[in-house]
């Protein structure tokens, strides 16, 4: 038999809070993370506002070295890297040892990776002083820098490695290292995703028009999700990371389980029948979440809540619309459903994993976090779905299953499934 998966451990880095427990409160409390940042105003942005973790020097060297912070200069891999290891920590697992742990892996994704210390790259270069680089600019750079540090500060010896398929990209990586687990190649997976902040991030998005300009004087309002004011998404940035094992393997070591992973889908609208390189093809997304409650063998009425993708764009009355048809439930018979961005952004990359996370402790801690800024629902989404269904309070309820998706530039579609833990 194929051996159950669960969640042994949590890690986040996110615009509102930058520890697991400050995270929850957080979440349950609906505080937003997003605030003006004069750097962007200088630099002549349209959106001044966005979300980038509170990380102190202090709080830095409990996870770097002074010799590994000389010359460190990459936001994401900081944010994956203490998010990676605060997951590991948290499901009571040890480093401190010599030993390479051949039976754990990890899948952790990015966008991209150290844009500052490229750039910074880019102008030695030009100066001809190619001496000057230092010795961390490869590592830094590589869209793997955040699993070769986080590799080698735990010791892994599974298969370690980094993938990248934009807003999907964390909850992708968690489905990749649950069906390693699944296939029996591996007991434990690290699973997650990072991204950077910055103008050189979030810059080609503003070029894009995809981001609000009407909230720089307000900036805790700006991220609306499913609101027929919002005016597009607010950019954030940090990590999300889980601890995935054998349910065999978290018993015999009295492991705490946050949930069960029952299964899930990826799948690619092939950017046709309305899909393109930045909007969803509407039948591929909702293929992907039919096939994911088929693998994790859940009926659509079985689903209590959704953590959707919603990014507060045009795009939010059609999701509403997919996951309609996809369950065949709509008006009062349409799961509850909310979206972390209205608390924290869209954090790119990051955004699977660190929604994860939300998703997770929701069913953990059985209650439902509020959407933020959803006063006046579109009126395209009333007309398919109760507005009551729309969280905006916090929501202490019984919780089974929930299902999270994200839905990438690219055409890229993920769906997961998870369950509460009863043992």
């Amino acid at each position: 038999m194929e051996p159950r998966v669960v969640i042994t451990g949590m890690g986040v880095v996110a615009p509102n809070a930058t520890d697991l427990t400050s995270f929850l409160k957080a979440i349950r409390n609906g505080e937003s993370g997003i605030e003006f940042h004069q750097n962007l105003k200088d630099l002549n942005f349209s959106c001044c506002i966005g979300g980038i973790p509170d990380i102190s020097e202090e709080h830095k060297r409990r996870y770097f070295s002074d010799l590994e912070l000389r010359g460190f200069d990459s936001s994401g891999i900081l944010y994956g890297v203490i998010a990676g290891m605060d997951a590991w920590n948290d499901a009571g697992l040890s480093s401190a040892n010599d030993e390479v742990d051949y039976d754990t892996g990890m899948v952790f994704g990015t966008g991209t990776s150290g844009v500052d210390k490229f750039r910074d790259a880019v102008y030695k270069l030009d100066e001809g002083k190619v001496k000057r680089l230092g010795s961390t600019a490869v590592i830094q750079t590589m869209a793997s820098g955040v699993t070769a540090y986080l590799g080698g500060k735990l010791g892994l010896g599974n298969q370690v490695t980094t993938n990248s398929s934009a807003c999907t990209t964390g909850t992708e990586a968690l489905l990749m290292g649950f069906d390693r687990i699944k296939s029996g190649k591996a007991t434990r997976m690290l699973v997650g995703s990072c991204s950077d902040h910055g103008p050189y991030i979030w810059g080609g998005f503003d070029a894009m028009r995809v981001m609000t300009y009407k909230h720089n004087d307000s900036p805790e309002a700006a991220s609306r999700p499913m609101s027929e004011t919002a005016s597009g998404f607010v950019p954030g940035s940090g990590a999300g990371a889980l601890v995935l094992e054998t349910l065999e393997s978290a018993l015999n070591r009295g492991a705490t389980i946050y949930a069960e992973v029952l299964g899930g889908n990826v799948n690619s609208g092939g950017q046709r029948k309305g899909g393109t390189m930045t909007a969803p093809n509407s039948e591929a997304v909702q293929r992907c979440i039919s096939d994911a409650l088929k693998e994790a063998g859940v009926t659509p009425k079985q689903i209590d809540a959704i953590n959707g993708h919603l990014t507060a764009t045009t795009k939010d009355p059609v999701e509403i619309e997919n996951w309609t048809k996809a369950l065949q439930r709509k008006g009062d018979d349409f799961p509850y459903i909310n979206s972390l961005k209205s608390h924290v952004g869209h954090c790119l990359a990051a955004a699977g994993s660190i929604e994860c996370v939300a998703t997770v402790l929701q069913l953990k801690h059985q209650f439902l976090f509020p959407n933020r800024n959803c006063e006046d629902v579109h009126p395209e989404i009333s007309k398919q779905i109760n507005p009551n269904q729309i969280v905006t309070e916090s929501k202490s309820l019984s919780l089974s299953h929930i299902a999270k998706a994200s839905f990438g530039f690219g055409d890229v579609n993920g769906c997961i499934i998870f369950k509460s833990y009863n043992s």
